[in-house]
């Protein structure tokens, strides 16, 4: 192998060694993007599960202030309702107060016993008793009176107490879907703001995705160039066997020539030949004489 060739193929060695140490950097780099970017994922994928869960509360938060929604609602119809049955009720009470006896109710009861007694037990004639019926009658009727509006009464308390029943469930469950409304209202923001930090990081894991790709691709060309190096080498020592293989078969054409004609020679003195002698001049083709 002459020096050039030696020089070259040193030459291209040093290239390889160096495209072989920027590959293996490069790829070295691509795998730490790489891990980067899975790592990032990992987080990312976290943040969409924690992101998932908090949606879910959410969701089961805001049908319960719905459920209590509706309750107020119907709570405060009902109140309402309550409240137009008891205006009704005091306009009856009104009325029947203007026509409430001034004598008490155990007074007239009283009365009434004492004059049906007298009836029962007293011999009186026709006209005396249809009095006496007249007055139990006119008795009668204020003890209705007396009684109707002591039910009235007792029905004006127990309204005002379901009315008041009404509004304090009402307003416990305003305020019980007021404190849900806002713990709503957090975990929407919780999952607005992971979903946010997953968005940025997803930016950012493309970004990691992108350095992995330009890096894998810039290894790939100089790995390119290192095979293509190691190609040429390998084709100059391809080339340099070959002509290896031609000199060589040269020389032992035009030692083979040397040895027949030395051979020639000898037959023409007529000394004796060597075995390879012989064999080599047998071997000869036969040559036309001109």
């Amino acid at each position: 192998m002459s020096e050039p060739t030696t020089q070259k193929i040193e030459e291209l060695n040093r290239q390889i060694a160096a495209f072989k140490q920027e590959r293996d950097q490069l790829n070295d780099e691509a795998r730490n993007w790489a891990e980067k970017r899975d790592a990032i994922h990992e987080q990312i994928k976290t943040l969409r599960v924690e992101a998932k869960s908090l949606k879910e509360k959410r969701n089961a938060t805001n049908q319960k202030v719905q459920e209590l929604k509706s309750l107020r609602e119907q709570a405060r119809t009902e109140q309402k309702e309550k409240r137009v049955q008891l205006s009704k009720t005091k306009e009856k009470m009104s009325v029947l107060i203007e026509k409430k006896p001034p004598r008490h109710l155990r007074y007239i009861q009283k009365d009434i016993y004492a004059i049906d007694w007298k009836i029962q037990t007293t011999p009186l004639s026709v006209k005396e008793e249809k009095v006496l019926v007249h007055q139990v009658r006119t008795l009668e009727k204020q003890r209705v009176i007396h009684k109707r509006l002591q039910e009235l009464k007792d029905t004006t308390m127990t309204m005002h107490t379901e009315e008041r029943a009404l509004a304090t469930r009402a307003k416990l469950n305003h305020e019980k879907l007021a404190e849900l409304a806002e713990q709503s209202q957090k975990f929407h923001e919780q999952m607005v703001n992971l979903l946010t930090e997953a968005q940025s990081l997803k930016a950012e894991a493309d970004t990691a995705h992108q350095k992995y790709v330009e890096l894998r691709q810039k290894a790939d060309e100089t790995h390119q160039k290192y095979v293509e190096l190691r190609q040429q080498i390998e084709s100059i020592k391809q080339e340099i066997q070959m002509k290896d293989k031609e000199q060589q078969a040269k020389r032992q054409l035009e030692l083979r020539e040397e040895v027949t004609k030395k051979a020639q020679e000898k037959m023409k003195r007529r000394e004796k030949l060597t075995w390879d002698e012989f064999k080599l001049l047998t071997e000869q083709e036969p040559t036309t004489e001109p």
